[in-house]
């Protein structure tokens, strides 16, 4: 991936605690955007959850990663300056984690009365869950919307953690920490956003809550307008097993499908009682499973019916739209989403795959102002910990470098000097410790992590979300 336009958030420095879920989704839509995103790992790089190989975990995109002891004074005193220099920082553990390593928000504010300090749980920093564990299916429960979703007297349905971890928490959390710097620049002052998930959730529900307060939402699951109800806003099955989505909610695209269905159409009950919904849902469900998936997408080619069929993620990667739009890309060569949403002068971009923990320490402490015997001194103690089958990031391996025992007054062979090759590449004759090993994860070299006790990562009992 080669650097290129930087995005629209060029320019701002964001400090991510290294942890899971969603504050790592919310640092990386930031560094998507061009956000200068330095992500702080501990020198050990302890396990924190889903074992991943560090080059495969698209959370870390576009981030660079620093390695740094914060139980030592060296490690704190760097830390200070990456705060003092910082637009925002970003941290996911259970309330009082920060506090113990020093970085309660009153001290970091001090520190940089400008900063924006974003927190990312759960159950938010107060009331009476905040010190307790928990994950995106709990906090989905606590909200109301899992007891909405799955079929008419089945249990509820579990879905993907986009809903909770990414939607109700990393979105808003970008958007709160956006918002507070936004405002910083007009008044100069930075604060705390508590973006809580169970809050997050609840503010996703307010169409529904208005439905509701208006006596057009059936309560329970399989029974509303948009939970599987109504039989114009549904999932059916086609001849050759696979699944449609239908949803023509307005009068016209609702004839517009009937008309698409032919002649099948012409004994379907009206849709305008909802006592008949379940004899229309039946009758819906016979025609569409009287042809197979391909064969619908064909006749409802070009329409306004509001029908498309369920992919898994292969098709959908596949799909002649998203092929169009490159909504997925290859880079690195990892399948991935792109950057999102689209902006016509500054568009985002991939600029970086994710890092090795720790492999940018030098360069990027450099480049935000520390001093260079500081960072040199720095990289001795805080190169995370290696595997003798990998190469040690610590001690160093002459077969693929070492980016935190460089010179740095001579540059980064690994990263690259400017006059020397590839900034993003590094040297292809030693090795690109970026981009690990495909085959296996290295809890000590950092995939990304179940819970850390210590840390209060959620696996371990944090309060909030892992992926």
């Amino acid at each position: 991936m080669a650097e290129a336009n930087k995005g629209p958030l060029d320019g701002l420095r964001v400090i991510e605690m290294a942890g899971i879920g969603p504050a790592p989704f919310c640092a990386m839509l930031l560094a998507d955007l061009g956000a200068d995103v330095l992500r702080i790992e501990r020198p050990d790089a302890a396990g924190r959850g889903v074992r991943l190989p560090p080059r495969l975990d698209l959370l870390q995109r576009n981030k660079r990663s620093v390695a740094l002891d914060l139980k030592s004074s060296a490690g704190q005193a760097a830390m200070d300056e990456l705060v003092g220099r910082a637009d925002v920082l970003l941290e996911g553990f259970r309330p009082g984690v920060m506090e113990k390593l020093g970085l309660a928000p009153d001290r970091c504010l001090a520190r940089n009365p400008r900063l924006v300090y974003g927190r990312m749980t759960g159950w938010g920093q107060d009331g009476p869950l905040a010190p307790t564990a928990g994950h995106d299916l709990n906090y989905l429960a606590l909200a109301g919307i899992l007891h909405g979703i799955g079929q008419a007297d089945g249990p509820p349905t579990i879905p993907y953690n986009v809903v909770g971890d990414f939607g109700g928490g990393a979105l808003y959390l970008a958007l709160g920490v956006l918002a507070g710097v936004l405002e910083a620049r007009r008044s100069g002052l930075g604060q705390v956003v508590d973006a809580a998930i169970v809050d997050g959730v609840a503010s996703l529900l307010s169409l529904e809550l208005a439905l509701r307060a208006a006596g057009g939402s059936a309560t329970g699951r399989g029974r509303g307008l948009l939970n599987g109800g109504a039989p114009s806003y549904n999932v059916y099955e086609t001849l050759d097993g696979r699944y449609l989505s239908v949803a023509p909610l307005e009068d016209r695209f609702y004839a517009e499908l009937l008309q698409r269905l032919g002649p099948q159409a012409a004994g379907l009950p009206a849709r305008d009682d909802p006592a008949a919904w379940p004899a229309l849902q039946e009758g819906l469900a016979r025609i569409f499973r009287s042809r197979t998936q391909a064969e619908w997408c064909a006749r409802f080619e070009g329409s306004d019916a509001c029908v498309a069929p369920v992919l898994d993620i292969d098709q959908s990667m596949a799909h002649p739209h998203n092929v169009a739009r490159q909504t997925y890309v290859r880079a690195d060569g990892i399948e991935q989403a792109s950057p999102a949403p689209r902006f016509s002068r500054t568009p985002a971009t991939l600029r970086r795959g994710p890092p090795q923990p720790g492999a940018d320490t030098v360069q990027a402490l450099l480049d935000w102002g520390l001093a260079a015997a500081q960072v040199a001194a720095l990289a001795q103690g805080a190169a995370p910990r290696g595997d003798s089958e990998r190469g040690d990031h610590e001690r160093g391996d002459p077969e693929r470098g070492d980016p935190n025992r460089v010179d740095p007054e001579r540059g980064d062979p690994e990263r690259g000097n400017p006059e020397r090759g590839d900034p993003e590449r590094g040297d292809p004759e030693r090795g690109n410790p970026e981009r690990g090993n495909p085959e296996r994860g290295d809890p000590k070299r950092g995939g990304s992590a179940l819970g850390d006790s210590e840390r209060g990562d959620a696996g371990a009992g944090a309060g909030r979300s892992s992926s």
